[in-house]
Protein backbone atom coordinates (compact mmCIF):
# COMPACT_ATOMS: atom_id res chain seq x y z
CA UNK A 1 0.00 0.00 0.00
CA UNK A 2 2.79 2.28 1.12
CA UNK A 3 4.38 1.67 -2.37
CA UNK A 4 0.99 2.61 -4.10
CA UNK A 5 1.00 6.05 -2.04
CA UNK A 6 4.98 7.01 -3.22
CA UNK A 7 3.38 6.26 -7.28
CA UNK A 8 0.63 7.98 -6.65
CA UNK A 9 2.53 11.17 -4.97
CA UNK A 10 4.58 11.19 -8.66
CA UNK A 11 1.34 10.95 -11.03
CA UNK A 12 1.08 14.47 -11.90
CA UNK A 13 -1.75 16.58 -14.24
CA UNK A 14 -0.93 17.70 -16.91
CA UNK A 15 -2.66 18.81 -20.11
CA UNK A 16 -5.76 17.53 -18.95
CA UNK A 17 -4.53 14.05 -18.38
CA UNK A 18 -2.92 12.05 -15.57
CA UNK A 19 0.69 11.40 -16.13
CA UNK A 20 4.07 9.95 -14.95
CA UNK A 21 7.88 11.71 -16.01
CA UNK A 22 10.17 9.77 -17.66
CA UNK A 23 12.58 10.49 -15.13
CA UNK A 24 10.39 9.35 -11.94
CA UNK A 25 9.51 5.89 -14.24
CA UNK A 26 13.11 5.38 -15.00
CA UNK A 27 14.06 5.44 -10.91
CA UNK A 28 11.05 3.05 -10.29
CA UNK A 29 12.21 0.97 -12.97
CA UNK A 30 15.91 0.98 -11.54
CA UNK A 31 17.01 2.50 -14.63
CA UNK A 32 18.48 5.48 -16.41
CA UNK A 33 16.58 8.13 -17.80
CA UNK A 34 18.85 7.89 -21.03
CA UNK A 35 17.72 3.95 -21.63
CA UNK A 36 14.36 4.82 -20.63
CA UNK A 37 13.68 7.31 -23.31
CA UNK A 38 16.32 5.69 -26.06
CA UNK A 39 13.72 2.31 -25.35
CA UNK A 40 10.71 4.58 -26.46
CA UNK A 41 12.06 6.12 -29.45
CA UNK A 42 13.27 3.04 -30.68
CA UNK A 43 9.47 1.41 -30.37
CA UNK A 44 7.70 5.31 -30.83
CA UNK A 45 4.80 3.46 -33.13
CA UNK A 46 3.59 2.09 -29.86
CA UNK A 47 3.73 5.66 -28.31
CA UNK A 48 1.84 7.81 -31.24
CA UNK A 49 -1.04 10.00 -29.46
CA UNK A 50 -0.84 12.22 -27.04
CA UNK A 51 -3.35 9.46 -24.88
CA UNK A 52 -0.05 7.39 -24.67
CA UNK A 53 2.84 10.04 -24.11
CA UNK A 54 3.52 13.47 -25.12
CA UNK A 55 7.19 15.11 -24.60
CA UNK A 56 6.96 18.83 -22.16
CA UNK A 57 7.17 22.18 -23.10
CA UNK A 58 9.30 24.29 -21.27
CA UNK A 59 6.66 26.73 -20.62
CA UNK A 60 4.47 23.17 -19.64
CA UNK A 61 7.86 22.48 -17.06
CA UNK A 62 8.37 26.00 -15.42
CA UNK A 63 4.37 26.20 -14.59
CA UNK A 64 4.67 22.93 -13.26
CA UNK A 65 5.73 22.50 -9.79
CA UNK A 66 7.60 18.90 -9.28
CA UNK A 67 8.93 18.35 -6.36
CA UNK A 68 11.40 15.83 -7.60
CA UNK A 69 12.88 18.20 -10.53
CA UNK A 70 14.98 19.94 -8.22
CA UNK A 71 16.08 16.85 -6.35
CA UNK A 72 19.70 16.37 -7.47
CA UNK A 73 19.05 17.23 -11.62
CA UNK A 74 19.12 21.06 -11.28
CA UNK A 75 16.53 23.00 -12.81
CA UNK A 76 17.76 22.82 -16.71
CA UNK A 77 16.47 20.26 -18.53
CA UNK A 78 19.00 19.43 -22.19
CA UNK A 79 15.92 17.24 -23.13
CA UNK A 80 12.44 18.20 -22.27
CA UNK A 81 10.86 14.60 -20.03
CA UNK A 82 8.41 12.76 -21.48
CA UNK A 83 4.88 12.44 -19.88
CA UNK A 84 2.79 8.89 -20.06
CA UNK A 85 -0.67 8.62 -19.62
CA UNK A 86 -1.71 5.30 -18.11
CA UNK A 87 -2.03 3.79 -21.70
CA UNK A 88 1.42 4.60 -22.34
CA UNK A 89 2.51 3.50 -18.71
CA UNK A 90 1.13 0.23 -20.03
CA UNK A 91 2.71 0.17 -22.94
CA UNK A 92 5.99 0.68 -21.66
CA UNK A 93 5.71 -2.82 -20.00
CA UNK A 94 5.96 -4.17 -23.84
CA UNK A 95 8.88 -2.29 -24.18
CA UNK A 96 11.24 -2.38 -21.25
CA UNK A 97 11.19 -6.21 -20.47
CA UNK A 98 12.84 -7.11 -17.44
CA UNK A 99 11.18 -8.54 -14.13
CA UNK A 100 11.56 -5.03 -12.55
CA UNK A 101 10.01 -3.36 -14.83
CA UNK A 102 6.73 -5.99 -14.75
CA UNK A 103 6.27 -5.83 -11.42
CA UNK A 104 6.65 -1.74 -11.08
CA UNK A 105 4.64 -1.73 -14.02
CA UNK A 106 1.73 -3.73 -11.48
CA UNK A 107 1.91 -1.44 -9.26
CA UNK A 108 1.78 1.72 -11.34
CA UNK A 109 -1.28 0.33 -12.97
CA UNK A 110 -2.78 -0.08 -9.52
CA UNK A 111 -2.02 3.36 -8.39
CA UNK A 112 -3.58 4.69 -11.62
CA UNK A 113 -6.83 2.68 -10.52
CA UNK A 114 -6.49 4.09 -7.37
CA UNK A 115 -6.49 7.33 -8.60
CA UNK A 116 -9.18 6.98 -11.27
CA UNK A 117 -11.47 5.94 -8.38
CA UNK A 118 -10.27 8.77 -5.67
CA UNK A 119 -11.95 10.87 -8.41
CA UNK A 120 -14.97 8.99 -9.05
CA UNK A 121 -15.88 8.31 -5.46
CA UNK A 122 -14.08 11.00 -3.61
CA UNK A 123 -14.11 10.68 0.28
CA UNK A 124 -16.26 12.85 2.24
CA UNK A 125 -14.55 16.07 2.23
CA UNK A 126 -14.87 17.27 5.84
CA UNK A 127 -15.05 20.96 4.81
CA UNK A 128 -17.66 20.63 2.31
CA UNK A 129 -20.01 19.05 5.72
CA UNK A 130 -18.92 21.39 8.16
CA UNK A 131 -20.24 24.19 5.33
CA UNK A 132 -23.24 22.41 5.06
CA UNK A 133 -23.80 21.87 9.08
CA UNK A 134 -23.13 25.85 8.97
CA UNK A 135 -25.49 26.55 7.01
CA UNK A 136 -28.04 24.50 8.36
CA UNK A 137 -27.44 26.00 11.74
CA UNK A 138 -28.05 29.55 10.35
CA UNK A 139 -30.92 28.71 8.39
CA UNK A 140 -32.17 27.52 12.27
CA UNK A 141 -31.36 30.67 14.03
CA UNK A 142 -32.86 32.72 11.21
CA UNK A 143 -36.50 31.10 11.90
CA UNK A 144 -36.03 30.87 15.05
CA UNK A 145 -34.97 34.65 15.18
CA UNK A 146 -38.03 35.11 12.55
CA UNK A 147 -40.16 33.18 15.07
CA UNK A 148 -38.83 35.38 18.23
CA UNK A 149 -39.94 38.75 16.11
CA UNK A 150 -43.37 37.69 15.38
CA UNK A 151 -43.49 37.01 19.16
CA UNK A 152 -42.03 40.36 20.30
CA UNK A 153 -44.30 42.31 17.21
CA UNK A 154 -47.12 40.32 19.17
CA UNK A 155 -46.22 41.27 22.58
CA UNK A 156 -45.78 44.63 21.34
CA UNK A 157 -49.11 45.21 20.42
CA UNK A 158 -50.61 43.86 23.46
CA UNK A 159 -48.70 46.38 25.78
CA UNK A 160 -49.43 49.23 23.93
CA UNK A 161 -53.02 48.20 24.44
CA UNK A 162 -52.69 47.39 27.86
CA UNK A 163 -50.77 50.97 28.24
CA UNK A 164 -53.45 52.66 25.94
CA UNK A 165 -55.88 51.01 28.28
CA UNK A 166 -54.13 51.64 31.50
CA UNK A 167 -54.26 55.77 30.15
CA UNK A 168 -57.39 55.40 29.89
CA UNK A 169 -58.56 54.49 33.28
CA UNK A 170 -56.22 56.82 34.65
CA UNK A 171 -57.80 59.44 33.24
CA UNK A 172 -61.30 58.26 34.04
CA UNK A 173 -59.99 57.56 37.37
CA UNK A 174 -58.24 61.36 37.43
CA UNK A 175 -61.79 62.63 36.37
CA UNK A 176 -63.78 60.81 39.02
CA UNK A 177 -61.41 62.25 42.02
CA UNK A 178 -61.92 65.69 40.77
CA UNK A 179 -64.06 67.22 43.97
CA UNK A 180 -67.72 68.20 42.90
CA UNK A 181 -69.79 70.48 43.87
CA UNK A 182 -72.04 69.36 46.09
CA UNK A 183 -75.30 68.76 45.34
CA UNK A 184 -78.05 70.07 47.41
CA UNK A 185 -78.51 73.34 50.23
CA UNK A 186 -75.98 75.55 50.81
CA UNK A 187 -75.70 76.35 54.65
CA UNK A 188 -73.76 79.42 55.38
CA UNK A 189 -71.93 79.37 58.76
CA UNK A 190 -73.01 82.17 61.12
Amino acid sequence: MEQIQVIQSKIYEIRGQKVMLDFDLAEMYGTETKYLKRSVKRNIERFEGEDFMFELTKEELSRCNFGTLNNQRGSNFKYMPFAFTELGVAMLSSVLNSKIAIEVNRSIMRAFVAVRQMIALPKSDKFAELQNEVRELKDYIEEVFADYNDINDDTRMQLELINQTLAELQTKKKLEEKPRKKIGYIQHDE
